[in-house]
């Protein structure tokens, strides 16, 4: 039974002692979980980091693997300096005098990743699992006329759908983000309400600017953004930009060059939805739990879309 008191995204949580948050799509998204990480951990769970790695993780020794496609990334393992979030976020964990190690897992299809996840699960111990996605194209369930990126957030969902005996959330941080790969937030929004009416939707939650959790996620994001001066997060840099207050076309990056950008508080806004009911809603995720690669991913979803006749893109009419 849920109440207006707590958001239903703590309610679910609320009986789990060790949580696995981890990023579904890739590159920094585990960073938008950070904030919901340290509150979880405020209230005396234990909290531990995972992230689908776009870094080349074939740098590292020997003894940071813990299983085929899962790493444990800490702030010493070895890597490229230029790209290496996971490693980035460990430093910043380390100088906060937090718990430093973050796991990894490789690009890879929804069968070995679903195994990297299930020898995680055991290692920690972990009873929830909540996959963040930064933006909100996870919840693209198929027939959209932009998908953004899916390939790797299907192949997490696809991966932790077939865990069991977890509580397991999805939590989208970031929503208009995804403008910039081609999604139609109108989308976001019908699918949203569609969850709803199943009893999968979650609610909405803003993380107050105020917060000591909105404070060390400003501080990581600057973290980043000067170690890794190349490839900066665009999403987090937007959030970031959200809950300092700061409104519409904001520059923090030339690679946003050319694009404008429409910074607003809503992107600070935690999205959470049960991860089972958002899984049975994407039309092709049962026919991903055989691939072994994301290109046999990219192939299911084109066939899959070929023979649909896709939603008319809205725009938003307020």
């Amino acid at each position: 039974m849920f109440t207006l008191s707590e958001p239903p995204l703590f309610t679910r949580l609320r009986t789990a002692q060790r949580i696995l948050i981890a990023g579904a799509g890739g590159g920094f998204d585990v960073y938008a979980g950070i904030p919901l990480a340290l509150a979880l951990s405020a209230q005396g769970k234990h909290v531990h980091l995972a992230n689908l790695s776009f870094a080349d993780l074939d740098a590292l020794e020997l003894e940071d693997w813990l299983a085929p496609d899962l790493a444990a990334v800490r702030p010493g393992s070895r890597g490229r300096p230029e790209y290496f979030p996971e490693r980035v976020l460990a430093r910043w964990l380390e100088s906060k005098d937090l718990p430093s190690t973050v796991y990894a897992f490789p690009r890879i299809g929804a069968r070995p990743l679903r195994a990297a996840y299930e020898a995680l699960v055991r290692h920690l111990e972990v009873d929830a699992v909540v996959l963040v996605d930064g933006g909100t194209d996870i919840l693209m369930r198929g027939d959209e006329t932009g998908l953004g990126t899916p390939e790797e957030d299907m192949a997490s969902l696809a991966a932790v759908s077939g865990l069991s005996e977890l509580e397991r959330i999805v939590v989208c941080l970031g929503f208009g983000i995804d403008a910039y790969h081609g999604v139609s937030h109108v989308d976001v929004l019908e699918n949203l309400a569609a969850l709803d009416r199943t009893g999968a939707y979650l609610g909405a939650l803003s993380i107050p600017s105020g917060s000591a959790e909105a404070a060390s996620y400003l501080d990581l994001v600057d973290y980043a953004q000067a170690v890794t001066p190349l490839r900066p997060s665009i999403v987090n840099g937007q959030i970031a930009a959200a809950l300092d207050g700061t409104f519409g076309d904001v520059s923090f990056t030339k690679r946003t060059a050319g694009s404008e950008l429409f910074v607003n508080p809503l992107m600070a806004v935690y999205f959470a939805v049960d991860l089972m009911g958002l899984a049975g809603s994407v039309g092709y995720l049962d026919q991903l739990h055989d691939t072994d690669h994301p290109a046999q991913i990219t192939g299911v979803i084109e066939r899959y879309r070929e023979a649909l006749k896709l939603r008319s893109r809205r725009t938003y009419p307020h």
